[in-house]
């Protein structure tokens, strides 16, 4: 029986030395894909490689695919099994099918409820029907898994609230400020933190950003990563007083942002609202600055505080995702193992239609070579139908009458199941009518 598998490692099973071993570029995906294709049994290949994880999504029939799989990974990126091996794992069937799903709906993310994985498998999956290597097994099974995402996310909270440090400051700005757009924002030192939260602000409409540190050539290349604009450390009260939003993170032994600092700052900004976001330690803002009219301070635990709150939010609501995802990979799971029987139903109905066509073609002929009044067209068209049902019965009641005594109970259950019968005792079936090559007409000579 053809089977879905996952062959792969994640953050969960591998650190980051290991998993970039494993790691494909992006212009490596198809051509590996096609490798895995055309040098083992699998039949459709997806390949999903980001920082988090390297997958493989096949289908495939044979029993040792999923080691072919991990074999041929470590020799593609010319490193042995062995290296790699302690941290691989393997789904087949119910449990790949559970695992995709769960990867789409961030179940099995590094922050529960991030949205990035998403674009990503659907990068993949794109990538896929490019290279020719996804068929009607994973097509099927991915497009679901998007389905199932977009319903986890529409009815769970699992993707409110900030899930890092840096969103958790961008969230706690919007709370401030309602709306961030024209909003100027001021960088103090050059962490890295400082620049993920800038970026997030920049994303949620902050007009300006402005970097200011010691050294000169830091704060330039993290104003050219933010797009923003460099200023001397020298200008930082005027700096102060420009800012709607100030990230600092500095290393500095002592506060730089001083009470006695923010109180002339305050003052020329007419108590204006402004937002401090402290993350540095040791502290970069004297707590005292929070008594000013118009400041908001918050600090790392500050953060922290809010971060833990969200991820036990989304924690709860991954109970309620795992239930989604249970249901739908069963509703997927029953389609997939129907799949088994398409084949016997493609040949069933084409040897009825065959049978069906053939008697047509016949009686059709008749018609044509004579002239037959209404009535006669009827019975012709009568005896059509009870020839084509003969014909199609001939061999299942033969088979049914030749088999043993239990062999016919088991064939007997097996017909009223698919054909939902419910027998009575009756007699000896002499109702057949002759299978004859032409249809049965010559009882009513044409007028």
């Amino acid at each position: 029986m053809t089977d879905l598998f996952v062959v792969g490692l994640s953050w969960r099973t591998a650190e980051v030395a290991v998993r970039e071993k494993l790691a494909f570029r992006e212009e490596e995906l198809i051509p590996t894909l096609k490798t895995l294709t055309a040098r083992l049994p699998v039949t459709e290949a997806l390949l999903i490689s980001t920082c988090n994880r390297v997958e493989v999504y096949g289908v495939g029939a044979a029993t040792e695919i999923t080691r072919s799989v991990r074999e041929l990974l470590a020799e593609l990126r010319g490193i042995k099994l062995a290296d790699v091996a302690p941290a691989l794992y393997e789904h087949r069937g119910p449990a790949a099918i559970r695992h995709v799903f769960s990867v789409a709906s961030s179940l099995d993310s590094l922050v529960v409820g991030e949205a990035q994985i998403l674009g990503q498998l659907k990068d993949a999956y794109k990538l896929a029907e490019g290279a020719g290597t996804s068929g009607s097994v994973l097509s099927r099974c991915l497009e679901r898994a998007f389905g199932v995402a977009k319903r986890v996310r529409t009815e769970t909270a699992i993707a409110r609230g900030a899930a890092n440090v840096s969103t958790v400051a961008v969230e706690l700005a919007a709370r401030v400020f309602g709306d961030l757009a024209g909003k100027n924002v001021l960088v103090v030192g050059a962490g890295k933190m400082s620049s993920l939260a800038a970026r997030h602000l920049y994303g949620k409409g902050a007009q300006k950003i402005v970097v200011t540190n010691r050294s000169p050539q830091k704060a330039a290349a993290l104003a050219d990563e933010v797009e923003g604009e460099a200023r001397p450390w020298e200008e930082l009260e005027r700096l102060l007083v420009e800012a709607d939003v100030v990230l600092s993170s500095t290393g500095a032994a002592q506060p730089i942002l001083t009470k006695s600092l923010f109180k002339r700052v305050a003052k020329a900004r007419r108590w204006r609202s402004m937002m401090v976001i402290d993350i540095a330690v040791p502290r970069d803002a004297e707590p005292a600055i929070i008594d000013l009219d118009g400041i908001y301070l918050f600090n790392i635990d500050d953060l922290d505080r809010v971060l833990k709150e969200n991820q036990a939010e989304r924690a709860r609501a991954a109970e309620h995702a795992a239930k989604i995802v249970e249901h739908e990979a069963g509703q997927f799971e029953h389609w997939l193992r129907t799949q088994g029987v398409v084949p016997t139903i493609v040949a069933l109905r084409e040897r009825f239609a065959q049978i069906a066509d053939a008697e047509v073609q016949k009686v059709v002929e008749h018609i044509a070579r004579k002239e037959l009044s209404r009535e006669q067209q009827k019975e012709a068209v009568t005896q059509l139908v009870r020839l084509v049902i003969n014909k199609l019965l001939h061999h299942p009641t033969s088979v049914l009458r030749a088999a043993d005594p239990d062999e016919a109970g088991v064939l007997a259950a097996a017909v009223c199941e698919l054909f939902g019968l419910s027998p009575s005792a009756v007699g000896d079936d002499d109702g057949e009518v002759a299978e004859t090559a032409e249809p049965v007409l010559s009882s009513r000579k044409a007028q």
